[in-house]
């Protein structure tokens, strides 16, 4: 199901399942996002974890982080936002209760290690999630953190952007994007997909394979008549570790009924490993399946990022740039 999206004055959440904004620039980019949205005439209700850092590499301990998302989805909130990615994220899962967000289905928005909720939500309650960008994004609203906010707002069609940043060295609080390289979509059997989103960060999704947070079989059962569209990005695989983190996602039917991939931009983008590319990686797994592929697509952790609403059925096209449209 899609969750009733947000209007004028309506509440945002933020909430920090992995990291907290403890450190610069984070921490005051959140802030100036907080003033940003105000100014656009939203309440914040902020998380009692979003600048903390007691945690191990993470704003507290599990069972905290697990607790600010059970009192977000239990608020009269509207969307709920995570202030940012991390690296245990996966932690909190065992104690989250999904009977909750089943009863209180919101938008929940936020990307890398935030798959393990956008993911599961999507595929455990069949509630549409949006892999977009961590609120700190929103002190600037252009490009990809201002398309991530039309998207909580309504708007269906969306287009990829024509350059991006390889590298963020500028450690300001607030700054606009610097672009030094051209967009270059790959297409691979390309022709238009349509289906039912899922996906994200598969450093993420790897370790989600086989647990019993692993519904996607179950999932994709469920909305056969739609078809799959499966979206990945990965974050700090390499070459080698991405091959086999496809294979066993494969290996566990998480790619059966699909309709094609859309692939993101790698972190690792120029790694060769063993002699062997990320791109080649992703196309002689994936090839078997005799779908459509878009390689190197704006989404994931090079900036800016297309905002992707995780259980939606889209109509994808692809001519100079990927466009997505909702149906629904």
């Amino acid at each position: 199901m899609r969750p009733e999206f947000i209007k004028e004055k309506s509440i945002l959440y933020l909430v920090a399942p992995s990291f907290g904004c403890t450190i610069s620039p984070y921490k005051e980019r959140l802030k100036f996002a907080i003033k940003n949205l105000k100014k656009e005439g939203f309440k914040i209700k902020e998380g009692k974890n979003i600048f903390l850092g007691k945690g191990i590499v993470s704003s507290n301990t599990p069972i905290e982080r697990a607790k600010e998302i059970h009192d977000a989805f239990l608020s009269k909130a509207n969307a709920i936002i995570s202030v940012g990615g991390g690296e245990l994220m996966c932690e909190i899962l065992e104690y989250i209760n999904f009977d909750i967000i089943k009863e209180n289905p919101k938008w929940f928005m936020g990307f890398s290690d935030n798959t393990n909720l956008t993911y599961t939500i999507t595929i455990i309650c069949d509630i549409e999630t949006i892999y977009g960008v961590n609120a700190p994004s929103l002190s600037l609203l252009e490009y990809d953190s201002l398309d991530a906010l039309d998207m909580l707002k309504g708007k269906k069609e969306f287009k990829g952007y024509s350059m991006w940043q390889y590298e963020d060295l500028d450690e300001s609080p607030v700054h606009p994007y610097k672009f030094d390289r051209k967009t270059n979509i790959i297409p691979y059997n390309y022709s238009p997909m349509k289906g039912r989103i899922i996906g994200g960060c598969i450093d993420c999704l790897q370790n989600l394979c086989g647990t019993k947070f692993d519904n996607t079989v179950n999932y994709i059962n469920k909305h056969k008549s739609d078809g799959i569209i499966f979206f990945m990005e990965a974050c700090d695989l390499n070459s080698i570790s991405l091959r086999r983190a496809l294979i066993q996602l494969k290996n566990a039917g998480w790619f059966n009924n699909v309709s094609g991939f859309i692939i993101g931009r790698s972190y690792n983008f120029n790694d060769e490993s063993f002699g062997e590319t990320m791109q080649k990686s992703y196309i002689d797994i994936l090839s078997s399946f005799n779908k459509p592929i878009l390689l190197d697509c704006p989404i994931g952790h090079r900036d800016p990022t297309l905002p992707i609403r995780v259980g939606a059925l889209c109509e994808i096209t692809y001519e100079d740039n990927i466009k997505i449209k909702y149906l629904d």
